[in-house]
């Protein structure tokens, strides 16, 4: 009974006992009220709240970022080491408790009947005895050091949490950047493919009139230019059409294959406002500052488990058993055996451990620059994701306006054309800008896709 309550009150005290080093607080950082570039008079709401598959509104978008999220090998291996981290701690926090092992020995010896103890009569000394029982020992961690260090392990395994969700949110980004670069090659392929037709119409055209003498030479081999420049531009379409649906079948854990399409680049529609929220939400939005939080939560933990080497460790070892010389006397109550060792090691002299203490604060200002250099770096993306968004629609309207004008162009100078009152040179820089600007403009409708996702990974959306 008395050693069942010197148990009690030993696990009480490990349980309880004091703890070393500093107790964590949050930094504070001086935001910004509002991020810049950001629309005036900004509302907590924020696209990042937005669910993902809502956001676009596109199912064959939807069904291939879920297929991502299932069968992706970073994500895969994201989700392993985070089973690791959860692993540690157990590892970790069991030296809070005793442990307790099972033991069994034979023991036989004969001592030399002429050598440094004599026996009498000359006769050896032959013993053979069975001994078992169960150990137990224990470090109490009266001064924190195992309850810091499990501390630390937590702090790890939420950080291995927070990245496996910045591998999510990655993943989510660059699916849908590869989805629509997709897209925008499939419209690139169609615009090269009508100019193309219109190219081969032209060349038709104007080798006609050069038979019946209406045109000349030059004016063929510049049709001609122009076909091919526009099947030049299918053939480098097609290619990296090829290569982008590898990129993403690679995302979506696939090997190679066709990849299904869902609305065109002109039908994926864009919200007319993107509020970015508070900077203040990034804290607890961002899975990067999140991990630098928990990482500087670790470093923390790790200088109390390096102060508490400082103060006694004090173990307890015991043992409860039988010996006997005849193996059915072993569980007798003659044969029974027992001990109790606690024990106290205080260090005098050890060279490293205050350098181990600077070492944990070393690495806990290094963990704090860190988590100083993600928020402003996370400031930093938003407010370029912004006026990314802004500049590239603004670019975009410009360029549909220059689309518009050189349709015109082209329409007019092809009936001058035919009216024979300007050269088929006229028409075929007109074509030519046409082709150019229709290019640059599905460029810039994926561009403008491209800031909006940009702008939603920069808030941190899409795991929550």
């Amino acid at each position: 009974m008395r050693r069942c309550s010197f148990i009690g009150a030993a696990l009480t005290l490990t349980l309880t006992g004091c703890l070393m080093g500093p107790k964590y607080q949050r930094p504070k950082e001086a935001l910004p009220d509002q991020f810049r570039n950001a629309p005036p008079a900004s509302s907590p709401a924020s696209i990042a709240d937005t669910k993902w598959f809502d956001l676009f509104q596109d199912d064959t978008l939807t069904q291939l970022g879920r297929t991502a999220l299932e069968q992706n090998f970073d994500v895969r291996i994201a989700a392993e080491r985070v089973l690791e981290a959860r692993a540690q701690i157990g590892i970790t926090g069991s030296e809070l408790y005793p442990s307790v092992d099972a033991s069994g020995q034979f023991t036989a010896s004969q001592a030399s009947a002429i050598g440094s103890f004599p026996f009498p009569g000359g006769r050896p000394f032959r013993t053979a005895y069975t001994q078992a029982g169960v150990a137990l020992s224990w470090e109490l961690d009266l001064w924190g050091r195992v309850r810091r260090l499990t501390e630390a392990a937590r702090a790890q395994y939420l950080a291995t949490e927070e990245v496996r969700h910045g591998v999510v949110i990655s993943l989510i980004g660059d699916v849908t950047t590869t989805y629509f670069a997709l897209r925008e090659q499939d419209l690139e392929l169609e615009i090269a493919q009508r100019t193309r037709d219109a190219a081969q119409d032209n060349l038709r055209l104007i080798q006609l009139r050069k038979d019946r003498g209406a045109a000349n030479g030059l004016e063929v081999h510049q049709a001609e230019q122009f076909l091919y420049a526009a099947t030049a531009q299918i053939a480098s379409t097609q290619r990296a059409i090829g290569q982008g649906e590898d990129a993403l079948n690679l995302l979506l854990g696939r090997a190679p294959a066709d990849v299904p399409r869902g609305k065109n680049l002109e039908q994926i529609s864009i919200a007319p406002e993107l509020p970015p929220g508070l900077p203040s939400a990034l804290l607890e939005r961002r899975p990067d500052i999140r991990q630098a939080e928990d990482s500087l939560i670790a470093a923390n933990a790790q200088i109390g488990a390096a102060r508490a080497l400082f103060f006694p460790q004090i173990s307890l070892t015991g043992f409860l058993g039988g010996q006997s010389r005849a193996l059915s006397s072993l569980f007798a109550s003659p044969a029974r055996m027992e001990s109790i060792s606690p024990a106290a090691l205080l260090p005098i002299f050890r060279a490293g451990l205050r350098a181990g203490v600077q070492f944990t604060e070393a690495q806990k200002r290094e963990m704090l620059v860190a988590y100083q250099k993600s928020i402003y770096g996370a400031l930093r993306e938003v407010s370029d994701a912004l006026v990314s968004h802004q500049r590239t629609s603004e670019q975009r309207q410009e360029q549909e306006k220059l689309v518009g004008a050189l349709s015109e162009s082209v329409r007019l100078s092809t009936l001058r054309y035919r009216g024979g009152l300007d050269s088929y040179l006229q028409v075929l820089d007109a074509e030519r800008n046409l082709f150019s600007g229709q290019l640059t403009l599905a460029q810039l409708r994926l561009q403008e896709l491209e800031s909006v996702v940009q702008l939603y990974r920069a808030l941190g959306g899409g795991w929550q």
